[in-house]
């Protein structure tokens, strides 16, 4: 005999929620695309498993390069879109532009509109990247953002803000930690991490 099942249930994330409104309108226009046989499901679900599948392992491969090749390093300056190539990644039609932090210079990444991040190279943004208060506060006081990362910089260490846009996204290449002669590029690589590509934390120390 079943048990009769009317208590409530706290609604658990992405069950059975309101949609917001760009849930609906994503919802709408993939329905569309379906429809007019400009895409199929299998091609959306394809695209965006690929999307799911893409990690910052990337983006620390190609700093990581720049750590022990210096001419590697200024062509990642001068065209990072280019440079990543070099390496047998594909960014689509981005715009890269890498900044370098110096014992002088820290570099921030930011963007004030929505959320434009090198997803093709780090994977999907962390969930504080695209809130209101970063986006505002990364610009207003960066140094402020920083410490509450746990990134204290010294006064005399500039800050720069990088705006990213529909067509251009940033890479921050981090200092390379100390003590790591001899490491090699797998072993440099595991000390990039997502948050020192973005600029809110410096690399990990061996």
């Amino acid at each position: 005999m079943t048990e009769e099942h009317n208590h409530p249930h706290e609604t658990l994330p992405d069950q059975d929620g309101p949609l917001s409104y760009y849930q609906r309108m994503e919802a709408a226009v993939r329905e569309l695309l379906v429809e007019k046989g400009v895409l199929a499901a299998a091609e959306i679900r394809e695209a965006v498993e690929a999307m799911d599948a893409r990690s910052p392992a990337d983006g620390a491969r190609v700093v990581a390069r720049a750590w022990v090749d210096p001419a590697f390093k200024a062509r990642l300056l001068a065209d990072g879109s280019a440079a990543c190539r070099e390496l047998g990644i594909d960014i689509g039609g981005t715009n890269l532009v890498a900044v370098e932090n110096t014992p002088d210079a820290h570099n921030l990444i930011v963007c004030t509109l929505c959320s434009c991040y090198p997803r093709l190279l780090l994977g999907l943004p962390p969930d504080w990247y695209k809130s209101r208060a970063y986006r505002s506060r990364a610009v207003r006081e960066p140094r402020a953002v920083l410490a509450e990362f746990g990134t204290d910089l010294p006064a005399d260490v500039a800050v720069r803000v990088h705006d990213s846009t529909a067509d251009m996204r940033y890479l921050v290449i981090p200092m390379r930690p100390s003590d790591t002669d001899g490491f090699s590029e797998a072993e440099l690589a595991a000390l990039v991490t997502r948050d020192s590509m973005i600029g809110v934390a410096l690399a990990r120390q061996p």
